[in-house]
């Protein structure tokens, strides 16, 4: 069970879907292919379709208060414009069409807000990123639907988002972005937090992330271990060059499989249709294999 025991009913249907599958597979803004685009309801189902646990989500707030699905920097390549999104108002917003999906139809695709994401998939497991911004008004926003347990917040380790989470009286699961055991270490020291596990960001296999050794450790605390497979834009890797490019283009043993290895719990990728039958095919080869020794 991850989690404090005393928040054990706000982590039970996290912990549930933990009992069904391990390691999760977290996709990334959805699946965004073909004709349908990243971070919109579309791409949530087809991530989910394709068997994925969790979908990872950014959210931006428009000037007057309303929250949508979109990764703010990809304004250009998306709507050929130069205004951040969070600069419009959500009529705005609405009215933004993504130049790069045509669909049969020829009807443009819109940015997805997100209650219409949250009320359509009632069931699903979310990864909410880029949206510690707005916490002070977010939070309050997911309290109207139930989310608890289905929505992992995270955010940079700061003063200001982990005090509002502190304060918040409804303990949405977090998993913080650290980079260092002091970042770990300073997460921890506000108990009022639903802490339950780490997304661990290491740049090569010598950083101390990088050991079964401290995974254990962050087990031994109830902590899960979430590990990126996803390639950013500028090369930078996020956990060790184990990742996507590489179990695609390459061998799985050497990118997903070292993240499996290491004892990764959730796995965040771009490419659920190729992680989630790897990572069955290891899992049972595992068990297998136990069986075997018996």
């Amino acid at each position: 069970m991850f989690g404090q025991p005393r928040f054990v009913e706000q982590n039970a249907q996290l912990n549930a879907a933990f009992e069904r599958a391990r390691p999760l597979v977290a996709v990334h803004r959805g699946t965004g292919l073909g004709t349908i685009a990243e971070n919109t309801q579309a791409a949530v189902e087809a991530a989910l379709r394709q068997g994925a646990e969790m979908v990872e989500i950014d959210i931006v707030e428009s000037t007057d208060g309303e929250f949508f699905l979109f990764h703010d920097g990809y304004e250009p390549m998306h709507f050929g414009i130069q205004e951040n999104i969070r600069t419009l108002d959500a009529a705005s917003i609405r009215a933004l069409e993504y130049r790069w999906c045509s669909t049969a139809s020829n009807e443009p695709c819109r940015v997805t807000t997100l209650g219409e994401v949250l009320g359509q998939n009632p069931c699903a497991l979310f990864n909410v990123d880029r949206s510690w911004w707005y916490w002070e008004r977010l939070l309050p926003y997911l309290d109207r639907y139930d989310v608890l347990g289905r929505a992992v917040l995270k955010s940079p380790v700061d003063r200001e988002p982990l005090e509002l989470l502190a304060a918040h009286p409804v303990k949405y699961p977090f998993a913080p972005m650290v980079r260092s055991h002091e970042d770990v270490l300073r997460v921890l020291e506000y108990t009022e937090i639903n802490t339950v596990g780490m997304e661990l960001l290491a740049e090569g296999p010598d950083h101390d992330f990088a050991s079964p050794d401290y995974v254990e450790w962050l087990h031994s605390r109830g902590l899960f271990v979430l590990l990126n497979a996803i390639n950013l834009s500028n090369g930078v890797p996020l956990f060790c060059g184990w990742d996507d490019e590489m179990s695609v283009l390459g061998d799985p043993d050497s990118g997903w499989g070292r993240l499996v290895g290491l004892g990764a719990d959730i796995i965040q990728t771009d490419w659920p249709g190729l992680l989630v039958p790897y990572r069955n095919a290891v899992v049972q080869g595992a068990s297998a294999g136990m069986l075997a020794s018996q």
